[in-house]
């Protein structure tokens, strides 16, 4: 397959709104997630409301045309809540009246109603975080569905005429083999959506997960395998018409792809609200602070809860579009190759050499990683930044 460097991309910016909710609190979660009643949540959308409106008449004069409920877990708010919510994104800011709205949901959350409900408020991508198609994984990952549950709202989604249901799977597990995620995998693609998410486990400090490893009672998968795994992912998910368009991502066209989610990978604007969201204006990234207590202080005072801002220079900047393209389908262009008249230009023969290796191919102008270079895309990032 070849990719499909002209494909629409949407230059508009696009609002990001953190829900930090959750019935339980996963083990290996490094989000900023809290447990809280219909009153914290009602609390929580009060304050929400405030930073919104901070951010009125500001230099955001362009529409947003993608919103994404994240967190936490969004689908933990009432339908009513989420009404709310986006009436308040729509009555201090400037919102294209086409706005693509994409939401991540818990399987267990899934019910009818709410499906009904959420496709209602306009929710065109939805993200449901299944996780695991093994009950014993799911029981490790703490989470609260079983996998027939999991299966059961997938379904049930589908059903319910979302014009993308989207799967997330954590792989690489302790103990995982490679047949046995051969066949979760192939599981989760009989299921029929349109695209996919795949994260390797990550072991974060702080988290449960990182204080079990610390202590030696949890081991993780060595690089080699997890490396394996990654190769079988994209396999797979390529021979069953699923290819991967970013280094996690998989969509089965073009327009299955997330319209949100690509803003990050090729560098498009994006406000993000809610206490640890993080914004991009092309030249500048702030994030907010990170717990709720001096995200909310600062709304009391009447300021934007921002706790560090950095000024990105060109050379940080296109050091930013060498690491993105590497992880994404699009691949770098000429005017990053040295072939375009912009770009300083990464040497031939560090292209040429990495080539060889089979870690990048070319399609037409552009250089794209291959499985192989996307396996490990950090080091030949660093590689082509290093080089040019």
């Amino acid at each position: 397959m070849t990719v499909d460097a002209t494909s629409s991309l949407s230059t508009a910016p696009g609002l990001y709104v953190h829900l930090p909710f959750c019935s339980e609190i996963c083990p290996y979660c490094d989000f900023y997630v809290l447990k809280g009643d219909r009153e914290a949540k009602e609390r929580y959308l009060e304050k929400l409301e405030r930073e919104l409106r901070l951010w009125e008449d500001s230099e955001w004069s362009e529409p947003f045309d993608t919103i994404y409920l994240g967190g936490g877990t969004p689908s933990a708010m009432e339908p009513e809540q989420l009404e709310r919510l986006l009436s308040a994104v729509r009555s201090s800011l400037a919102v294209a009246d086409d706005a693509y709205l994409q939401m991540e949901a818990n399987p267990e959350d899934a019910s009818r109603e709410n499906l009904r409900a959420w496709r209602e408020l306009g929710v065109s991508f939805l993200s449901l975080g299944v996780q695991s198609l093994e009950d014993d994984a799911l029981k490790m990952l703490g989470r609260r569905h079983t996998a027939t549950e999991g299966q059961r709202a997938v379904e049930r989604a589908l059903e319910a005429d979302f014009p993308i249901v989207s799967l997330d799977l954590i792989y690489g597990r302790p103990g995982q083999t490679s047949r046995q995620w051969h066949r979760e995998l192939r599981d989760a693609l009989s299921l029929g959506t349109s695209h996919l998410s795949c994260y390797l486990l990550t072991i974060h400090e702080g988290t449960p997960f990182g204080f079990r490893t610390a202590r030696g009672k949890m081991s993780i998968l060595p690089d080699d395998h997890q490396a394996d795994l990654f190769l079988l992912t994209h396999w797979i998910a390529e021979d069953r018409g699923i290819p991967g368009y970013e280094v996690s991502n998989f969509a089965r066209s073009p327009a299955d792809r997330s319209p949100h989610n690509r803003k990050y990978w090729h560098r498009v604007p994006y406000l993000g609200v809610g206490p640890s969201a993080h914004s991009f204006d092309g030249s500048r990234r702030w994030w907010n602070e990170r717990k709720i207590r001096p995200w909310g202080r600062a709304l009391d005072e009447e300021r934007r809860p921002i706790a560090e801002t950095e000024e990105l220079s060109e050379e940080q900047r296109e050091m930013e579009r060498i690491l993105m393209g590497i992880r994404t389908r699009r691949g770098i262009g000429p005017d990053l190759l040295g072939t375009g008249s912009e770009g300083k230009g990464i040497p031939d023969a560090v292209v040429e050499q990495l080539l060889r290796e089979g870690l990048l191919r070319r399609e037409g102008e552009r250089v794209v990683a291959t499985p192989r270079g996307w396996a490990m895309a950090d080091g030949l990032a660093a590689r082509l930044v290093s080089a040019g």
